[in-house]
């Protein structure tokens, strides 16, 4: 089953650490949003491989959206 990684708060993606196909591990460093001037990095709730990557550096996003997709 697909786990969907979301922004936990809004800002600007910062960074992007993986791309489709990686391997990632629990706790894997996949996005950094930077929102009021501090960088916010989201990590992997699970290991896997990453299915889908829906965001790109510079993009904003809203809190609860959709980050990346880990099989």
């Amino acid at each position: 089953m697909a786990e969907q990684v979301t922004a936990p708060l809004a800002g600007n993606i910062w960074m992007v650490n993986v791309a489709v196909g990686d391997a990632v591990q629990e706790d894997d460093e996949l996005v950094i949003i930077e929102a009021l001037k501090m960088e916010n990095p989201v990590f992997a709730p699970c290991s896997g491989t990453v299915r889908e990557v829906r965001v790109k550096k510079g993009d904003q996003v809203d809190e609860d959206q959709v980050l990346v997709v880990i099989e």
